[in-house]
């Protein structure tokens, strides 16, 4: 099993950064965290003093411009954080023999497909954000042999705005919430992607995988389970189409992941994401 000295989390302020940075800190002591105030991913020579500073052994990739629809109207950003970004930590961790840890989205594909996609279905991004999210990963993969790109679907988790929260927070309003039902994925749990990458780096995993929790609803059937494992049935919730949404970014209509490879490095599919969001009500406000 694979072992390291000095693990570094880019955006170990983030949902999931922060989460790997708590697990890696229990198990390696000297594990590193830096966000946006100690590093900016969009300037070459930063990223490489810096690292070349602490010297990280495996570098975890974390950081990204999330935000769907301002990508929209932010291009050229997206591309340099989501995009340019990555290449330069490829570039960093080549120079120090570490091993890079690079995140993904489910946003890549086109939604068209009607059956889970695998790691090798061919990318076909319909907004800016998985656009440049492929450009990120085209870059890892054009520079480095000794990777892992992780790829996931609808994040939610203790911290950072989320889906959860938002639902939760209209909900106490006495909001009708609206929510679209024409878009299907797989939601995962943060603390479970977090335990998963790290035993993905143990196992010394290569190449491209998926991760997320097992099975996959509409946002509109994710809304209502929320609503329900809360104790707030009694809210209601209407469904609506992407096209009555009107977002600026557009979003696969199907982008579940096939986890036939986790299953198969792990000896188990993840759990349920019912399951996990459970665990995240009992603890949330």
């Amino acid at each position: 099993m694979a072992r390291f000295e000095r693990p570094l989390v880019m955006g170990h302020k983030g949902m999931l950064g922060s989460q790997l940075y708590l697990i890696l800190r229990k198990l390696y002591p000297a594990t590193i965290g830096l966000d946006i105030e100690e590093i900016d991913i969009t300037d070459q020579k930063q990223v490489e003093d810096v690292l070349s500073h602490f010297r990280p052994d495996v570098i975890i990739n974390c950081a990204a411009y999330t935000r769907v629809d301002d990508c929209e109207s932010n291009r050229e950003l997206a591309f340099r954080v989501n995009g340019e970004g990555p290449r330069y930590l490829a570039q960093v961790a080549a120079r120090l023999n570490a091993r890079l840890v690079h995140m993904s989205t489910d946003y890549i594909f086109d939604g068209r497909k009607r059956s889970p996609y695998l790691e090798e279905d061919q990318p076909r991004p319909i907004s800016v954000y998985g656009e440049s999210k492929l450009r990120g990963d085209e870059a890892v993969r054009e520079t480095l042999n000794d990777y892992l790109l992780v790829r996931t679907s609808w994040l939610f988790g203790v911290k950072g705005p989320n889906f959860v929260y938002a639902i939760l927070s209209q909900a106490r309003e006495g909001k009708t919430l609206k929510v679209v039902n024409d878009q299907v994925g797989s939601p995962t749990y943060a603390v479970d992607l977090a335990r998963t990458i790290v035993k993905l780096l143990e196992l010394n995993c290569q190449g491209i995988i998926n991760f997320c929790n097992y099975g996959y609803c509409s946002w509109f059937d994710f809304a209502r389970a929320i609503l329900r494992l809360k104790g707030m049935s009694q809210v209601e919730v209407q469904p609506i189409t992407s096209q009555q949404l009107n977002c600026p970014a557009r979003r696969p209509r199907f982008s579940v992941l096939s986890l036939s490879r986790i299953k198969s490095v792990l000896g188990a599919y993840p759990r349920p994401w019912e399951a996990a969001l459970a665990e995240l009500l009992s603890i949330a406000n």
